[in-house]
């Protein structure tokens, strides 16, 4: 889903949910679609902030709930305490390895993961929307080795 389909595709969920689509929303919205990697509520609250926005603390915490909702951002808990976000749309779907010590995330593709996701499914005649596929470790750095 490119960016034009993601505003698009937000707007038509909003409203079928019974809430407006209301341009503090929006600017969230738009925020999120230009951020590369991975990011914090915060960290978003914050840039918006320094750029002269007006939107407050829990209309970014709100809207990021329905972005997580609606498929636009992926929800991660890579440590204990807090979540971070990645906007799935124009991206293709990967998995992460993350650093135990420095926090590092590591994205990877592999096709066998999603085609070990779906014979799970078809054994158990599940029918999966998403999944998150999370290795927790220590990295080279971390571990004091060289290429």
């Amino acid at each position: 889903m490119n960016e034009q389909d993601a505003r698009k595709h937000f707007i038509k969920y909003t409203r079928s949910s019974g809430l407006r689509v209301t341009p503090e929303r929006l600017e969230v919205l738009d925020c999120v679609l230009a951020w590369e990697g991975h990011f914090e509520a915060d960290s978003l609250f914050l840039h918006l902030k320094t750029h002269g926005s007006k939107v407050s603390r829990a209309t970014v915490y709100n809207t990021l709930s329905l972005l997580h909702k609606c498929g636009i951002v992926s929800r991660y808990r890579f440590s204990e305490g807090y979540s971070q976000y990645e906007r799935t749309a124009g991206r293709p779907h990967h998995d992460h390895m993350i650093c135990t010590q420095c926090g590092k995330i590591i994205e990877f593709e592999n096709r066998r993961v999603v085609r070990l996701q779906d014979v799970l499914c078809t054994a158990q005649k599940f029918k999966p929307t998403y999944h998150s596929f999370q290795i927790f470790g220590v990295c080279q750095t971390c571990r004091g080795e060289k290429d």
